[in-house]
């Protein structure tokens, strides 16, 4: 078992790991059916007939559960690769995961077309910066964490960088550059262990819970099920719509198959919603044409940077959101879907070299997809997940033709069920502490609502400390959290001048 520190931040005690990596509650049930052995409770592991059994053999029996599940997260690539079982549940861990993300192949480019950058030269971008990612994070971190241009980032890059500020792309690449480099001097250094130990339990609970609300909505958008409203935020979409009904489908039976605990359920559900939405000709609009013959041209948006603007404000500014953005995006991504927490300095510092090369690659930053609780959830625990993900990346060159026939309505039941599992964190959150979970409150309802991760944490952090001040507990809060509250304050501030 990992040694106790009897060590608060507030009023929350915490269990401390290996030095240099991250901390959460004893006690804390992670999202996964597989975590590692300080992440699940008892009752979660035994059926209520053991638990009636002796007390003996139950901790027995209960030691030995921890401790397969402790060697799974601690195989090495080798290993894994050596079992066929094990690697056969990597392997449709990554399949999963893929097919999850895979939309990333479509939205990105489309997204990138509004800030100039043509769309059938940045599907190359996208699809490459991908698998460069995945492999950095599965052989090197040997985590099961699936690197891709992250959505928020990018809608960042083009309505905030591009259309708000008026900036051309290849200067918003070159701020993507520079931030990039920050992140990855962040990660390589001690600032990464002090930011990722020192933050409080209810607002990593918050972050993993506000990440899974936030996937339930994109689920829920992604089926139809919900449309924005004319008289309010959001309203119930078209129920007799093809599109909302193939998802309403795909959603019970990955339900079904999830309650079974059928292997590879998830992949199962994708695969026969898609052959039922194409023998029902049931297809999304927007999709990207792309002919392998551009591949000649896409060194066209390779190495783009423009740093004329180096020393202007609007550089300075946007470069410091930026960073902000991906330093804790990632941070809250990689804490909130990691199943063994030992994993998480490797792989932050995995995601921030995999972030500073898709800058010159030309595209938005990658940062670790939450998609991946979805492999998480099918068995993946090494970078086997991640390595098989980055082999249908490249395969996808020559297939994402057939890409537009897997429909939103197949992925979408994958993404709303995998951010319901994330929102189990709530329960970790001391609800007779005001001062702890009113902050992780923020967290969890701003970043669906803002559509924003960095903006959650901001109001978060931002909040924190000023009620422990309120609350007396202001000494007992380690120093770095005042830094933390006051970076996001002037993130927040520098976001409304921008």
């Amino acid at each position: 078992m990992l040694p106790k520190a009897n060590r608060y931040c507030g009023s929350e005690k915490l269990t401390k790991s290996k030095p240099g990596f991250s901390e959460f509650p004893a006690s804390t049930p992670r999202f996964n059916r597989l975590g590692s052995h300080s992440d699940l409770k008892p009752n979660q592991l035994l059926s209520p007939l053991l638990v009636a059994m002796p007390t003996s053999f139950r901790r027995e029996l209960e030691g030995f559960i921890m401790n397969q599940l402790d060697q799974k997260n601690k195989l090495s690539l080798a290993q894994v690769w050596s079992r066929k079982d094990l690697l056969r549940n990597e392997i449709v861990a990554g399949l999963t995961s893929f097919f999850a993300i895979s939309y990333i192949i479509i939205v990105n480019p489309l997204i990138l077309k509004d800030a100039g950058i043509p769309s059938d030269l940045s599907v190359f971008a996208t699809i490459f910066s991908s698998v460069i990612g995945c492999f950095i994070m599965g052989f090197y971190a040997n985590a099961p964490v699936v690197l891709t241009p992250g959505m928020g980032v990018n809608a960042f890059f083009t309505y905030t960088i591009v259309v708000g500020m008026g900036l051309s792309w290849q200067t918003a690449i070159a701020i993507s550059i520079i931030a990039s480099g920050i992140y990855a001097v962040i990660a390589h250094t001690r600032l990464s262990t002090v930011l990722a130990t020192e933050i409080p339990n209810s607002l990593k609970s918050g972050i993993t819970a506000g990440i899974g609300m936030f996937l339930v909505e994109i689920g829920l958008q992604k089926a139809g099920l919900i449309v924005a409203g004319k008289s309010s935020l959001i309203e119930l979409g078209h129920l007799t719509a093809p599109g909302p009904l193939l998802a309403l489908f795909g959603l019970v039976l990955t339900l079904v198959l999830y309650i079974r605990n059928v292997n590879g359920g998830f992949l199962i559900g994708i695969i026969a919603t898609s052959v039922i939405g194409v023998l029902l000709k049931i297809k999304d609009s927007d999709s990207v044409t792309v002919s392998l013959l551009r591949l000649v041209d896409y060194p066209k948006i390779m190495f783009k940077g423009d740093f004329s603007q180096l020393i202007s404000v609007p550089f300075i500014l946007a470069t410091f959101s930026m960073t902000m953005i991906l330093v804790f995006e990632s941070m809250g991504l990689l804490q909130g879907i990691l199943p063994d927490n030992r994993k998480f300095k490797k792989s932050f510092r995995a995601s921030s070299i995999s972030t500073f090369i898709s800058g010159f690659l030309g595209t938005s930053p990658t940062v670790a997809a939450a998609e991946s609780a979805s492999g998480i959830e099918s068995g993946g625990r090494t970078g086997v997940m991640a390595i098989t993900a980055g082999v249908m990346f490249t395969l996808s060159l020559f297939f994402v033709p057939l890409l537009s026939y897997v429909p939103q309505a197949a992925i979408a039941p994958v993404i709303i069920i995998t951010g319901a599992i994330m929102m189990e964190a709530i329960g970790n959150i001391d609800m007779h502490d005001f001062a702890a979970w009113f902050p992780a409150f923020l967290i969890i309802v701003l970043i669906p609502l803002t559509n924003s991760i960095s903006t959650g944490l901001a109001f978060g952090f931002v909040c924190y400390p000023i009620l422990r001040v309120a609350s007396g507990d202001g000494r007992n809060l380690h120093p770095a959290m005042y830094v933390l509250g006051g970076l996001f304050l002037a993130d927040l501030v520098l976001s409304a001048i921008l």
